[in-house]
């Protein structure tokens, strides 16, 4: 799968969840709750298909690819501890999302954007790729263009602060601070991430 440009309700009224935060998205599936074209009958879900969902909560969450998603799990496996949550600590840890949760833009695909188009620059260094994985000290700053703060300014003006215990931003000179490693507390997704596991693990 690519980065997914087409209608964000649909995918949210097809895997029940806000996995999309535009407007318009979360707007359609507290309208409607079942799944788009299939009107008010439910279809029992087999259990392939329920962790197939849980997978592609995660993938459209952060906007990450097949071959991305399996980078992740084959490191997680790796590491120490449950492979699950490091599987989403790891996501957390991305740029895009480290940018969205500080609340420096509104959505993820908004904050892959920024990325990409270098508006942004760690510890000083301007960067362009939305997987860095952000380590703890790492300060994230706009690059020192007034159209960028004019921007970026305006958005975080417009729009409540998220709440994020691990990373600490100011609002005054648009600087987010990454105080500690998230944990899998701190991820906001609802997700099974054990069907995942299975599911990857065939």
């Amino acid at each position: 799968m690519g980065h997914y440009t087409g209608p964000k309700g649909r995918i949210n009224r097809r895997l029940g969840a806000q996995v999309f935060e535009d407007t318009g998205a979360l707007r359609a599936l507290e309208k409607r709750e079942y799944p788009p074209g299939m009107s008010q009958r439910r279809r029992k879900v087999s259990t392939y298909g329920l962790a197939l969902q849980e997978k592609q909560k995660i993938k459209y969450y952060y906007g990450i690819r097949e071959k991305q998603l399996r980078r992740y799990f084959n490191k997680a496996r790796k590491l120490k501890g449950n492979t699950g949550e490091q599987l989403l600590i790891m996501c957390e840890r991305r740029l895009d999302n480290v940018v969205r949760r500080a609340g420096f833009v509104v959505t993820r695909p908004q904050a892959r954007q920024g990325v990409v188009h270098q508006h942004f620059q760690i510890n000083g260094r301007t960067v362009r790729t939305p997987s860095i994985q952000v380590r703890q000290g790492d300060v994230i700053t706009l690059r020192n263009r007034p159209n960028l703060r004019a921007v970026y300014t305006s958005i975080v003006q417009s729009t409540p602060l998220p709440e994020c215990d691990w990373i600490n931003f100011d609002a005054d000179t648009l600087t987010a601070t990454v105080t500690s490693l998230p944990t899998i507390e701190d991820v906001s997704l609802p997700v099974d991430v054990g069907q995942v596991v299975a599911f990857m693990s065939r």
